[in-house]
This record gives structure tokens, C-alpha cells and sequence, in this order.
């Protein structure tokens, strides 16, 4: 949906928000807007190359605790995803790493890099950054692209889904929090503590989470992991102080040369492009600033560049435009960051609703768990709203062959919790926990979900569903029992995990999931769950050495 640019946006408080009007340079108003939220004021000469006030001479971010505390939650999930995957051997995440480990870091540094950031007030603290489970320093771009993949390739951590009503920002761009190795790597490199890499991490959530809010990149088939690539080149430049000319280059890079189409996204049975889409925009976006800090002069003003993707594809209501405002939290609680969910298992988020549906209609109905090889049920139709429908329903979805394409079906989604459910005689959502064996061969053939699979119906429920997304995830599912009778589950918006559900025990389902695929990974879970928690409180030598740990070997690649 596309959204309206005005000059001025009403309930906005110049003291907690930064506004960057359609009519201004803002890309260079994100460059200003990164470099005060790390660092404090920024005076960066004349504002906005003539388009307008730039947010000039704002303080230092000011995220209040519940922001803090949600983006540790956030973080430590991303890492527990990211290690169990490597623990298990999945392809992409463990060439990435080995690739990473073949590019060792310069000894000295990074040398005139090195001088411009030692010259733009930070200084250079480590010759690089690590992976997932080393301490060798390696080159930021390959590190970050290897943790990025592996943090990505369950599909089970945070997402959002650009969706602010207050605003009237309601794009409906979906996105990930796939980026926070970008921040650690910055903090890495600059010498700075845990407090510096969190702030990193909510200002890197936050420019993306805002742009999904005002620009949906899938109507054009684009992947939404563009958002992320831009907030990653601002925050990385940000916090090695890079200036605001560099930066704004560097987004300009970044959607000039580095635009990914969904075709990542697109074919029966999905490839490994499809979980490294944002690691590998992201090391793109890393060495388009490093490229900027060395001197490349990329492209100006490019949200306003009427060749490039915004305005190409929306056009703007008036020349010399972008397409939208951009409206960026500095301090309070309203970040970006507060709307995004959690997934508690391995499945895509589209499907939550659905999966909510299922284990309430079974704790109101426990006796169609009775027969363990579900001849209680005799069929299963799930109600959804598009995008839900058009990308998890896809009917070559229906027979999945891999990993990729089993947690994006609707169906085997769905068929594995019934599984699970027959299995475990419960309707509990942390018994009944989607997990990596869920996806691997054996599950993925497995004749009982094959069996439930065939029972399943998915169809599209039109405007009345369509309309109540993206502000929920609006799904029902009836299950006919084998008399005939329907149970019906009623509309499902608010699943666990959504930003908005109250009623769910998230942290106890987060800490089970911790246990869970912590366990998968290293020998003391809970340990590693310590070490990644409560970034703030971590000293310069702890974030430097935050991925120190052994990170057991499966026995055979899972995948």
C-alpha cells in the first residue's frame, strides 16, 4: 500500500523523533540521524544539499528499558538460531564461515580505513571482526556475511511487518532481525562496549523497521531484505564514525548497484539464496561504505532519484520528491523494534496464525487427539489473508522436498504440529515446538504429516482477511472430526509471538526455545544464553570476545 508525503506530520515530538520530509535529501537525513543516535550532535555543513532541514543537532539515542530489554531478547534469539545452525552442519551458514575464516584480517589494521576512523573520533580496536564460535579476526564484510547467514537460516528469528496505523505508515513490508552481527562487528572494530553495539542494534532496527512502514518493496517483487541492506551501511558507518558524505554515498551504493529481486524467493524448491538473501546484501552494503570511507563517491540523494527503485517504482506526488516521509525514533519507547515478533519454533511467520488456531481448537477439543494416526480428523481448512496465501499456499508447496520449501508450506506447517500434537497427547505450544528435526528428511516424508497433509484445504479469505493484515495475521481453521462435526476456531489476529498478543507466556516459550536449540549447539546452554544476553552490560573485552565458544559438530550435515 503506498503512503502519503506530506510536508508535516502531526504528534510527532521534536524531541524523541526525527522527521526526514519527502522533500529533503534523506538519504543524507539518515546519515545525520545515524551518526547523533551513536555519537551525539552532528554538524555536517550546509543541510540536505539545498532539500530542506536536516535533523542536525540532535542528542544521542535515548531508547528507554522496554526498548533495551526487547532488542537483548531479540539479539540472543538471532545467536541461539544462528549457532544451532552451524552446529548442524547447514550448507550455507557453514561455507560462509569457512569462507570467512579464509580472509584473515590484516595484522596492522586496515590502514588509511583505519586513519579515517581513528580521525573521525573513534579509534580502531581490533585488526577484525569474528565468526559464530572463533576468536580468529577476520574481515568485517566476511564475518558479518557468514553470522548473518546462519542467524537467517532457520527462519525461526524475529520479523516484522511494517505496519504503523498511528502514522498511517501501513506498507505491510516484511523484514527480519538478521543484522545484529553488522552491529557487533562495528563495536569489534571501533573498541567500544556492549552499550555502544545495542544502541547499534536498535538503530539498525529502527531504519529498516521504518522503511518497511512506508515502502513495500515485494509489490515490486523486490526482496525486502534492501531495508536492511541500507540500515546496515548506515549503522556500520555510524558507529565507525564515518562522515555524513560517506554514509549517505554508501546508501546510495547500496540501492544503485545492489538491488535483490525475489527471483531468490521464486521456483519449487527453494536454494540457499533464499535464508543468505540479507547476508549477502549486507556484506555488499559493509564493503559499499568501507568503499565510501576510503573515498568512493557513490550516488546522492537516492531516495529521490527518480531512476532509482523508490521513485521508479511509486512515483512521488510532486517532483524533486520521494515517495514518502520517513519518521526515525531518537529516545522513549516508540521504536520500531516494539512491533516486530517472535517466532517460538521453526516456521514461517505467515503460518503462525494458523499454528495458534490449530492447538486452541485441539485444547478445546482433546478427544481429537484420541487416535494417534489422526482418524479423528477428517479434514483441516485454513482461511487466510494474502500474503499468507499466495506465499505459503502455493500448491507446489503441497509437496516439499526440501528444508526451504517445507517450513514456506502452509500444509506441512500446519501437518508436522498435528504430528507433534498426535504425539505428544498435548495441545501445549512449547511441547509441540517446531523444531530443525521437524525439517530434515525423515520428518519431511514423513507418512503420517503426508497422510494429515492430503486432509488440508488452504484458501484465500478475501477482503474481510486481507484487510486485517498487516495489523495482525488473521487466520481461522475448522477441523471436521470423523462424525462429521466442524470445530471451528474462529478468527485468529494476535498469535504467540505477535508483538500484540498479552496473553501468552513469552519469556518462559523464549527460554524454552533457548534450551532447546542451545542444546543443539553447545554443551552448556545456558551459559551461552548468559553470554549473549544483557548486551549493554558488556565490557570492551567481552563484546571483543562475545563469540568465544565451541560449538559441537553433528555427526553428519543435517541438510
Amino acid at each position: 500500500m503506498a503512503t502519503t508525503a506530506h510536508h508535516h506530520t502531526p504528534h510527532i515530538s521534536a524531541d524523541t523523533h526525527v522527521t526526514l520530509a519527502a522533500d529533503t535529501n534523506q538519504a543524507r537525513g539518515i546519515a545525520e540521524y545515524a551518526l547523533a543516535f551513536m555519537h551525539g550532535p552532528v554538524h555536517a555543513g550546509p543541510a540536505n544539499d539545498g532539500g530542506g532541514a536536516g535533523p542536525r543537532g540532535l542528542g544521542i539515542g535515548e531508547p528507554d528499558a522496554s526498548v533495551r530489554e526487547k532488542t537483548n531478547l531479540f539479539h540472543t534469539d538471532a545467536c541461539i538460531c544462528g549457532v544451532s545452525a552451524l552446529a548442524l552442519g547447514t550448507n550455507a551458514p557453514t561455507l560462509l564461515r569457512a569462507e570467512a575464516l579464509r580472509y584473515a584480517a590484516p595484522a596492522a589494521g586496515f590502514g588509511s580505513l583505519g586513519a579515517k576512523i581513528k580521525a573521525a573520533g573513534t579509534t580502531l580496536g581490533t585488526s577484525g571482526a569474528t565468526v559464530f564460535g572463533s576468536t580468529a579476526k577476520v574481515m568485517p564484510e566476511k564475518a558479518i556475511v557468514a553470522n548473518c547467514a546462519a542467524v537467517r537460516e532457520w527462519d525461526s528469528n524475529g520479523t516484522n511487518f511494517g505496519y504503523n496505523p498511528t502514522l498511517g505508515h501501513v506498507a505491510g513490508e516484511f523484514g527480519h532481525n538478521d543484522f545484529y552481527p553488522v552491529a557487533i562487528a562495528a563495536a569489534q572494530l571501533a573498541g567500544e562496549d556492549g552499550e555502544f553495539a545495542l544502541r547499534g542494534m536498535i538503530l539498525l532496527d529502527e531504519i529498516r523497521g521504518r522503511l518497511a512502514e512506508v515502502f513495500s518493496l515485494k509489490t515490486y517483487k523486490i526482496d525486502h531484505v534492501l531495508h536492511g541492506a541500507i540500515a546496515s551501511a548506515a549503522t556500520y558507518g555510524a558507529m565507525l564514525g564515518a562522515s555524513v558524505d560517506q554514509i549517505e554515498s554508501a546508501i546510495g551504493m547500496v540501492v544503485a548497484h545492489h538491488v535483490p529481486f525475489r527471483a531468490i524467493r521464486a521456483g519449487k524448491q527453494l536454494s540457499d539464496s533464499k535464508g543468505s538473501s540479507a547476508a549477502i546484501s549486507t556484506e555488499a552494503a559493509i564493503v559499499a561504505m568501507q568503499r565510501s570511507m576510503h573515498g568512493f563517491l557513490g550516488p546522492r540523494d537516492i531516495f529521490r532519484n527518480p531512476e532509482a527503485v523508490f521513485c521508479l517504482f511509486q512515483k512521488p506526488p510532486e517532483k524533486g520528491m520521494s515517495p514518502f516521509n520517513l519518521i526515525l525514533a531518537r529516545a522513549g519507547s516508540d521504536f520500531a523494534v516494539m512491533g516486530m515478533h517472535f517466532k517460538l519454533g521453526l516456521y514461517e511467520h505467515q503460518s503462525a496464525g494458523a499454528l495458534q488456531a490449530t492447538l486452541d481448537l485441539l485444547r478445546r477439543n482433546p478427544a481429537l487427539l484420541e487416535d494417534k494416526n489422526a482418524g479423528r480428523i477428517s479434514k483441516i481448512r485454513i482461511v487466510a489473508y494474502e500474503p499468507a496465501f499466495g506465499i505459503i499456499g502455493d500448491p507446489a508447496k503441497m509437496d516439499p522436498r526440501t528444508r526451504q520449501s517445507a517450513d514456506h508450506s502452509m500444509a506441512y506447517i500446519v501437518a508436522t504440529l498435528l504430528r507433534r500434537a498426535l504425539e505428544s497427547g498435548s495441545s501445549d505450544w512449547a511441547k509441540n515446538m517446531l523444531l530443525p528435526a521437524d525439517y530434515g528428511p525423515e520428518a519431511i516424508f514423513n507418512p503420517l504429516t503426508r497422510a494429515i497433509m492430503k486432509k488440508i484445504t488452504f484458501v484465500h479469505g478475501g477482503p474481510e482477511y486481507d484487510r486485517r493484515y498487516p495489523e495482525g495475521i488473521p487466520t481461522s481453521v475448522v477441523i471436521t472430526d470423523d462424525r462429521g462435526t466442524d470445530h471451528d476456531s474462529g478468527l485468529v489476529m494476535f498469535p504467540t509471538g505477535h508483538a500484540r498478543n498479552t496473553s501468552a507466556d513469552l519469556r518462559g516459550l523464549l527460554k524454552h526455545k533457548f534450551s532447546m536449540l542451545g542444546a543443539l549447539a553447545v554443551e552448556n546452554a545456558p551459559a551461552l544464553v548468559t553470554r549473549l544476553s544483557a548486551i549493554e552490560k558488556k565490557s570492551v573485552s567481552e563484546i571483543a570476545d562475545l563469540y568465544n565458544f565451541s560449538i559441537k559438530t553433528a555427526a553428519k550435515p543435517f541438510d
